[in-house]
């Protein structure tokens, strides 16, 4: 396959988790190196443009993604309001562990390795279901994220995990630096120079992309059969 001239096979899903009913977007480029599903953040959705942007670069380079809303649309209206399910984080990591293990009863997709992708609490949400999951996910990326929500999972994540943290982001890297001396399995933490917390400078998203991309293509290799 050569990068950027694959085609897309472009779906939208319904996923059911613990009763209730999830949408999302998958995309699958032709012969899929992996597969990574995207946790947005607080007061967001699968249509982050931050987020759509990260998984347009990942597509290129070969990797399939599965963007999903974290909540029902009656939810998401009731959270405008109250916002009491934003910092749930066994709730979304369940939630989140859910379309994991959906993906893994897909015929077509059920063989690619898996990673996550995770922003704000979306992160949180990413690294508890890691540490549920175990060596089911191959890799971890948090963009901007609230990894110190995760908790006492933290010590239980055996994937690599990758923090990107914006250099003006000052409160969240100190949040990151503590919470990546806890968890379990191999770790880096790298700082986006001129970066604020959403990465809206030019060209800084564009390089959260890019280190997402090489990690997971360094870490989200084929499944082998024993």
């Amino acid at each position: 396959m050569t990068k950027g001239t694959s085609q897309l096979d472009i779906r939208d899903v319904t996923i059911p988790s613990s009763g209730v009913q999830l949408n999302g977007g998958l995309t699958l480029p032709t012969g899929a190196l992996g597969l990574v599903i995207f946790a947005h953040g607080s007061g967001s959705s699968r249509h982050s443009p931050r987020n759509q942007s990260v998984a347009h670069t990942l597509q290129h380079e070969g990797l399939g993604t599965l963007l999903f809303d974290l909540l029902t649309e009656e939810e998401e209206q009731l959270e405008y309001h109250t916002r009491h399910l934003r910092f749930n984080i066994p709730l979304l990591a369940d939630r989140l562990a859910s379309v994991t293990r959906w993906i893994a009863s897909e015929k077509g997709i059920d063989h690619l390795p898996i990673g996550y992708f995770g922003a704000s609490t979306g992160a949180a949400a990413a690294l508890v279901a890691a540490a549920q999951l175990g060596e089911t996910i191959r890799a971890v990326v948090s963009r901007g994220g609230r990894p110190d929500l995760a908790g006492e999972a933290l010590e239980k994540v055996v994937a690599p995990t990758l923090l990107i943290v914006g250099e003006r982001d000052v409160p969240v890297i100190r949040m990151n630096q503590e919470a990546g001396e806890r968890l379990g399995g191999k770790k880096l933490l790298t700082i986006v120079p001129g970066a604020t917390h959403l990465f809206e400078e030019p060209g800084r998203l564009q390089r959260v992309a890019n280190l997402a991309s090489e990690w997971f293509l360094k870490y989200l290799h084929p499944i082998t059969v024993r």
